[in-house]
C-alpha cells in the first residue's frame, strides 16, 4: 500500500470512529424517549390491547376501572423516593421511616433509567404510551398511576416516569425503556401518597408554587 493510499484509509478510519459515538447517542435518545400520547390522564374504556416486545397483551379490567382516592394521614415529615438500581428497589420515605418498600424494574442498559435527584412534575391517573423500535416497540393504552419526574438536565417531554404495569411481572430485573415499572397496586399507593397531591374528581395535575413534587433519588 502507498503512502497516499494509507493515509486516506487512516482519514477514512477516523471518520468512523469520530462519527460512531454520535449515531449511538442519536440512536439512544430516539429510543429512550418516551412519547405520551395521552395527557388528558382519563381511562380510555375503548383501549383494551397493548403490544409490548411483539406480542399482544389485554389490558386487565382491574385496570380499566375507577378507584376511590384513599384518605391519607398529614405528616409533617418529608416524603421521597428512594431507587436503587442495582438492587431493582424502590424505598418510600417519610423523614427516617420507610413508608413501603418493592421491587421495581428499571431501563434495560441500552434504555437506561437516569439516575440523580428528580422531582416528580407531574402525575396522571392513566395515559397511552408508545415508543421504541423493531423488537422493542410498544403501545401501552391505560399505563396506570403515572408519575413523571424531571431535573435540570433530564427535561419532563422526555418522558420518564415511575407507573403501574401490567404487561409483565417480572419485577426485581431490567424490563422498561428507561422508566421505573412498579407492580400496579404500589403504583396506586405511591400515587396518592405523593405530591402534587391531585384534587377530587381530577385525572391529572401539574405542579404548582404551592403545590410541589415529592423528591425521587435515583442510584446505583
Amino acid at each position: 500500500m502507498d503512502k497516499k493510499s494509507f493515509l486516506i484509509l487512516l482519514l477514512g478510519s477516523l471518520v468512523v470512529l469520530i462519527m460512531v459515538p454520535f449515531l449511538i447517542l442519536e440512536k439512544k435518545e430516539t429510543l429512550t424517549g418516551k412519547e405520551v400520547k395521552d395527557w388528558s390522564g382519563k381511562i380510555n374504556l375503548e383501549e383494551k390491547i397493548a403490544i409490548f416486545e411483539g406480542k399482544e397483551i389485554s389490558v386487565p379490567e382491574t385496570i380499566l376501572k375507577e378507584t376511590e382516592s384513599p384518605v391519607l394521614g398529614v405528616s409533617d415529615q418529608e416524603r421521597y423516593i428512594e431507587i436503587d438500581l442495582s438492587e431493582q428497589k424502590l424505598r418510600a420515605w417519610e423523614g427516617d421511616q420507610i413508608f413501603l418498600e418493592s421491587l421495581v424494574s428499571t431501563g434495560l442498559p441500552w434504555f437506561p433509567t437516569p439516575t440523580g435527584e428528580f422531582r416528580i412534575w407531574a402525575k396522571a391517573r392513566a395515559t397511552r404510551m408508545e415508543g421504541g423500535e423493531g423488537k422493542y416497540y410498544y403501545n401501552l393504552p391505560n399505563v396506570p398511576y403515572v408519575m413523571f419526574f424531571e431535573n435540570g438536565e433530564i427535561p419532563g417531554y422526555r418522558g420518564y416516569s415511575l407507573h403501574g404495569t401490567y404487561w409483565h411481572n417480572d419485577f426485581g430485573r431490567v424490563h422498561s425503556h428507561g422508566c421505573v415499572n412498579l407492580p400496579t397496586p404500589i403504583a396506586q399507593r405511591l400515587y396518592y401518597w405523593t405530591s402534587p397531591t391531585m384534587p377530587e374528581g381530577h385525572s391529572f395535575i401539574r405542579t404548582s408554587e404551592d403545590n410541589p413534587g415529592t423528591k425521587i433519588i435515583i442510584h446505583e
